[in-house]
């Protein structure tokens, strides 16, 4: 015969009344009784009087079933950050090998923090700020490490909320309320700079080898790893193009792998002005001849090969910039930033927003995924720039003018 309750309701398999009123539901966990209890058997039940508010049983069968579904602990309280963190990778499938390399990085650093080791439950938003302080004040860890770090654990965290095992995120405040920014900001560098560094790199002879790489840098906008990884096929001198359609990559153990474009906006094709032409043409004219081209990812025929006949990635142009950069420095008394492949980029993206490029089309050629990001670039520009602007328009507002009367004594002199 089925049980029922006192308003009639039948029972649940593993549910009963006790004695005085109480409902109980019956669980078993890791082969080990389990039971939680509640004065309610639905939501819509009216607790007695004096009874303290509570869920209703039902509802934490449904949280119980839900926690044994999806593996999760069913006493939360015993589940630490760092368990959590590992459960929420688990989740992350189809990542890129370099994110991949940034989970392991961070999982290293909070294997060794007590932090790691306390229960999810005790952790309120007080103690997660306090812990990113302490990794950059105590620990002395860059702003982009506490920015990795803080990353994964808002995730984290937030998945422990969706799935009902916490009612807050701790983690969910803004960064940069917490921490300082202590970061170099990559600016991108004036024209004459621009200039000056270029015409030092062509009259060095160490250096004059890579004048034509970063020239192009400079003024195609490309990432470093799209450059790296364009191949002898990739330039169209045809109809003047470069087709970029892959990026690549060294990682911590040596390996080296063709990607896909940072984002699939990366994928693109860009026009070559006359200067950028001529520096390709330069690169695979003076590019060593070799009996055996090395093959990465069935892609071959890379620009630029180091002396064991690798090819370049993004860790060799960076190390080049640095000592040109530092030579320049030791040379000259006017002192040159810190410059870096970056810093092209960011260059040509400010020098084309400033000659007044369409967004749009400025995004393109960047390869930005969201219009913000190049948008960005528009609201650095300062007075100097709004000047010019201003200049210019009224310039041409002047031109205008100057051709409608011209036009308007014509018309007087033809009747």
């Amino acid at each position: 015969m089925s049980r029922k309750d006192a308003k009639g309701r039948t029972l649940r398999i593993g549910e009963s009344v006790r004695p005085n009123g109480k409902y109980q539901f019956k669980y078993s966990e890791n082969g080990k009784p389990k039971f939680v209890y509640s004065w309610k058997l639905e939501e819509r039940d009216k607790l007695p009087e004096g009874a303290r508010p509570c869920i209703a049983l039902r509802t934490l069968e449904k949280e119980i079933q839900h926690e044994q579904m999806m593996g999760l602990k069913i006493n939360r309280q015993k589940m630490t950050v760092m368990e959590l963190v590992e459960r929420y990778l688990k989740t992350k499938t189809g990542v890129k090998p370099y994110t991949k390399v940034n989970y392991n990085f961070v999982c290293n650093i909070l294997r060794k923090e007590d932090f790691s080791r306390r229960q999810i439950s005790d952790i309120r938003v007080s103690d997660a700020k306090l812990f990113l302080i302490k990794l950059q004040e105590e620990d002395k860890r860059g702003y982009s490490t506490v920015q990795s770090i803080r990353g994964v654990l808002r995730p984290a965290f937030q998945m422990a909320v969706d799935d009902d095992v916490l009612y807050k995120n701790p983690f969910s405040f803004e960064l940069a309320s917490v921490v300082v920014n202590d970061s170099v900001t990559r600016e991108a560098i004036s024209r004459k700079q621009m200039r000056t560094f270029l015409e030092f790199i062509k009259g060095s002879n160490h250096y004059r080898k890579y004048y034509e790489g970063v020239y192009i840098l400079f003024h195609t906008g490309m990432r470093v790893s799209e450059f790296c990884g364009l191949t002898i096929k990739d330039i169209d001198f045809e109809n003047n193009t470069v087709n970029i359609e892959r990026q690549i990559h060294r990682y911590p153990d040596g390996t080296i792998q063709i990607q896909k474009t940072k984002t699939t906006a990366g994928k693109r094709v860009i026009p070559m002005n006359p200067d950028v032409r001529e520096c390709f043409a330069k690169i695979i004219e003076n590019r060593p001849r070799r009996k055996e081209e090395p093959i990465i990812d069935g892609c071959t025929g890379f620009l630029y090969l180091d002396q064991n006949g690798t090819p370049y990635v993004a860790m060799h142009w960076q190390h080049r910039f640095k000592h040109m950069v530092d030579r320049f420095n030791t040379i000259y008394k006017e002192q040159m930033p810190k410059i870096t492949p970056h810093v092209c980029r960011h260059t040509y993206c400010s020098n084309m927003a400033r000659a007044g490029m369409n967004p749009k089309t400025l995004q393109y050629l960047m390869g930005h995924s969201d219009i913000s990001v190049t948008l960005d670039i528009y609201t650095h520009l300062g007075l100097d720039d709004a000047q010019m602007e201003l200049k210019r328009l009224q310039a041409q507002e002047q031109n205008i003018k100057d051709a409608e009367e011209e036009r308007g004594k014509l018309l007087k002199l033809a009747q």
